[in-house]
């Protein structure tokens, strides 16, 4: 499984490096993040030993799992999914960055269990580019509120943007979505509170990552295919 495993990665790595030139960045200027909600927590490992050492979790309660069974490994965890409030303060202790920050209450919990724990709470701002009522996230017009709020909160530290294409589209929407997130990023960040740093755009997937690349992703978000022929 090791060597399959390490196979798949090196081929992504090559997309993805790929991407990037065509971007006109350097190689390793996107960072993978390994998802693993799929798999079980030895597959997981598997997966960190072959080399994916960022890992992703779209649900709580398996990262909050996956995170303490596998301690003695020097990974970055990534919460990426929907995060509820009452789940926060156990997210925040075993996560790296939160991607998936969707409103003003999330921050306002997010910003409580810092406090409680003394830390600053990295985090990026969910942006549903696509417009879709069945997703979450902050609207483009919504923003400049929303880092305005953030310049109140001592223990959070917003380190970019994500979205995730739309659920119906196409690739040519889901570059146009990219593209859109993109130019959100560029506009903001040139007035941006202290605790606000723009830096990363979390986007893209399996089916569309090389596109989010070209756009100018700094990560992307990769499950399935890292375990094909597994």
């Amino acid at each position: 499984m090791i060597e399959k495993l390490k196979s798949n990665l090196e081929s992504v790595r090559e997309r993805i490096d790929e991407a990037t030139k065509r971007s006109g960045r350097s190689p390793g200027a996107v960072k993978l993040i390994g998802v693993t909600k799929y798999v079980n927590v030895d597959t997981t490992r598997k997966l960190f030993e072959a080399g994916c050492d960022h890992l992703g979790e779209s649900r709580a309660q398996v990262l909050w799992e996956k995170a303490e069974a596998l301690t003695d490994l020097p990974a970055q965890w990534h919460m990426i999914g929907h995060l509820q409030r009452n789940k926060v303060k156990r997210t925040v202790a075993c996560s790296d960055l939160i991607h998936s920050v969707d409103s003003q209450r999330l921050l306002t919990a997010i910003n409580e269990s810092g406090r409680e724990s003394d830390q600053v709470v990295n985090v990026l701002l969910e942006v549903n580019v696509s417009r879709e009522a069945a997703k979450h996230g902050f609207t483009g017009e919504d923003l400049p509120a929303a880092l305005e709020f953030v310049s109140t909160l001592q223990h959070v530290s917003v380190n970019g943007l994500m979205c995730m294409a739309g659920l119906t589209g196409d690739i040519d929407d889901a570059q146009r979505e990219f593209a859109l997130l993109r130019d959100l990023r560029e506009r903001l960040k040139t007035d941006s509170p202290n605790n606000v740093d723009l830096t990363e755009l979390s986007m893209g997937m399996s089916g569309d990552f090389e596109v989010a690349v070209e756009q100018g992703a700094t990560m992307v978000r990769i499950g399935s295919i890292l375990f094909e022929g597994i």
